[in-house]
């Protein structure tokens, strides 16, 4: 490396410092949720600026089952490393809960930030916490949300890391509740805020003009918060505008679709209207220069 790329490498932004840049913009960045390597290499190669490693999207499509906390540290952590190798992006994971206390929680950050995590997602619910838009959730006190978020801002090695506090408190205090819990956790050292499951226009609309720190905005394809276009929600002041399972939901009908005609056929042939064509899998993959190294070291 010459003197002149070293100087460039040196100064050239982490993912980290870049996802930062991002939130703090206002200008209502994308992030698509990946449940595993190969979705979050296609969210990278389509151009986006930044990857959400769901929670939900890894338990619904690795353990066939609901967003409902059946998914552990050790599991989640080894997801993001995996994600982390297949992609440069800026990486956000949803960690829950925290997975306990406020010193578990201490544990969860130091283990994600070793993964590889750009951000980590924690939530205040009670656990086993339950999928944002759904029914029954329950919220922890805002002394013990508050004391969480204090345990993972002391806890990382990195001062760019950042934490992501998100509330669930709409859905059982109201709307109100919900702010003051996002400005009690912002005082707490949070860089981002994240209000869950808001069900009214005019709330989310007031939201970015409500609290200072830079915000995601959850839009759940067919949840409880009303969907806006990522321009309009940058306009009012949001920094991430996070579609969290939308690229689940296309695999899914994708599956159906394609599975149906197998089915109902008996065979299946390279359309592209059902199947992403071979050469296509291999490109995603990284086939062609796993075929270099091969050369290289023969």
């Amino acid at each position: 490396m010459s003197p002149s790329e070293s100087v460039l490498s040196m100064s050239a932004p982490t993912t980290r410092q870049t996802l930062r840049a991002l939130a703090q913009a206002r200008r209502g960045v994308l992030v698509p949720g990946a449940f595993n390597a190969l979705s979050a290499r296609l969210v990278q190669d389509l151009g986006f600026e930044a990857v959400y490693l769901s929670g939900a999207g890894l338990t619904n499509m690795h353990l066939g089952l609901p967003d409902q906390g059946f998914m552990g540290l050790a599991e989640l952590a080894d997801h993001t490393a995996r994600i982390r190798d297949a992609v440069d992006l800026p990486l956000i994971v949803d960690a829950d809960t925290g997975f306990g206390n406020a010193l578990n929680v201490r544990h969860t950050v130091r283990t994600l930030e070793r993964a590889g995590a750009d951000c980590i997602q924690l939530e205040d619910q009670v656990a086993p916490k339950r999928c944002g838009h759904f029914a029954g959730k329950q919220v922890i006190s805002t002394a013990e949300a508050v004391d969480k978020i204090k345990a993972a801002v002391d806890a990382r090695r990195d001062d760019q890391l950042l934490i992501m506090a998100r509330t669930d408190a709409c859905a059982t205090q109201g709307f109100e509740a919900a702010v003051e819990r996002a400005q009690r956790f912002a005082e707490a050292g949070a860089d981002l805020l994240f209000v869950e499951a808001v069900t009214e226009l005019d709330q989310l609309r007031a939201l970015p003009a409500r609290l200072a720190t830079p915000q995601l905005m959850n839009m759940v394809v067919g949840g409880k918060t009303p969907i806006l276009d990522a321009d309009e929600l940058g306009r009012l002041g949001y920094g991430l505008v996070l579609y969290a399972n939308a690229g689940l939901q296309g695999a899914l009908a994708g599956m159906q679709k394609a599975l149906g005609r197998l089915r109902e056929q008996g065979r299946l042939d390279e359309d592209p209207a059902l199947v992403a064509p071979f050469a296509e899998r291999q490109r995603l993959v990284g086939k062609p220069d796993w075929d270099a190294l091969a050369s290289r070291y023969a």
